[in-house]
């Protein structure tokens, strides 16, 4: 139950990037990246980077919890990985915040090419594809222990509709990206990580859910 209460808030502190539906933001959620919120030079960033340490370091413990309570079996182990390194790579990436907003802002872009931004920029880049990479493993990883293992009937049901989804999202961000670097236009990147974060939080909520039903039927059997 604490690893799943740890996920659940650390699921919920992942999608505090929806406040720019009603707060004033400046930037466009169809072409921006998320993670351009919580730039230095952003007048919320520091609100979107405090909700980003907390999400990646409530669910990097949730995770080792977990890890360290769960059978031993190898789908298991690796999808535990996965979403330790999703929330240890996710409270690092809030320590390295964009100095400016590239999609947002072509002087930014400019100099951003140019190799004229702080080595931040690219620390997070790093840091980012790890914490997308990490969650990619773990919502394989866990979604084919649930159904290989019969662990958390809720997540074997609904869990590969998920991949599914976030796999097609991940393709999409990837192509956006590689459109905007290469002066394509953004080819709504914004819309498309979003739906990727998106996914990953909804994902990390049905995982606490599961959990949560299976500990209590747990206990109802025992007792």
């Amino acid at each position: 139950m604490i690893a799943a209460a740890l996920i659940a808030i650390g699921a919920l502190a992942y999608t505090a990037w929806v406040l720019e539906v009603v707060l004033s933001t400046g930037l466009d959620p169809v072409r921006t990246y998320v993670s351009e919120l919580a730039a230095a030079d952003q007048p919320l960033g520091g609100l979107f980077r405090a909700t980003d340490l907390a999400a990646g370091s409530l669910v990097l413990l949730g995770a080792v919890w977990a890890l360290a309570r769960t059978p031993r079996r190898p789908w298991a182990l690796i999808g535990w990985g996965g979403v330790a390194l999703f929330g240890a790579a996710t409270a690092v990436d809030s320590r390295l915040p964009l100095s400016c907003t590239p999609t947002a802002d072509p002087e930014c872009a400019a100099r951003e090419t140019a190799g004229l931004v702080p080595a931040t920029h690219t620390a997070h880049a790093v840091s980012s594809s790890l914490a997308m990479t990490g969650a990619l493993i773990g919502i394989v990883g866990l979604t084919v222990a649930a159904r290989r293992y019969g662990w958390w009937p809720g997540l074997a049901r609904f869990g590969p509709p998920l991949v599914a989804l976030e796999l097609i999202a991940t393709v999409w961000t990837l192509a956006s990206v590689a459109a905007f670097e290469a002066g394509r236009g953004t080819w709504a990147l914004g819309a498309g990580q979003r739906l990727q974060v998106l996914l990953v939080a909804v994902w990390l909520g049905l995982l606490a859910l599961s959990m949560a039903r299976a500990a209590m039927e747990s206990k109802a059997e025992a007792g």
